[in-house]
């Protein structure tokens, strides 16, 4: 697993000439509907057992939370099942709205 900062990711995510990750956004419904990154996949953590197979396991996944805890979790369960190039985004959403979109509400 590696890590990626709000910043990079947002970087990343405006750059044309490379591939998008997979978002895979792992709070609570209720999380998301607060604030999200266009595009994101949600899978509530508790969930992720059941239905990461929906993954594909050649994709790179970018695994998103609140302040990163909960998807640094998902990232290393995803790495233990075969998954090779997962990224946890370090601060989560919080951190998204400080350096990449102030406007963002926050919680």
């Amino acid at each position: 697993m590696q890590n990626i900062t709000a910043t990079e990711l947002a970087a990343w995510l405006t750059d044309t000439s490379k591939t998008p990750p997979v978002l895979l956004d792992v709070r609570e419904p209720w999380e998301v509907e607060t604030c999200h990154i266009e595009g994101v996949k949600v899978m509530p953590m508790q969930t992720v057992p059941e239905r990461f197979n929906e993954l594909d396991e050649d994709a790179v996944i970018v695994c998103i939370c609140h302040h990163g805890s909960r998807s640094m979790q998902v990232a290393n369960f995803l790495d233990r099942q075969g998954f090779s190039q997962t990224i946890n985004l370090t601060g989560g959403m919080h951190a998204w709205a400080l350096d990449v979109d102030p406007s963002m509400r926050t919680y």
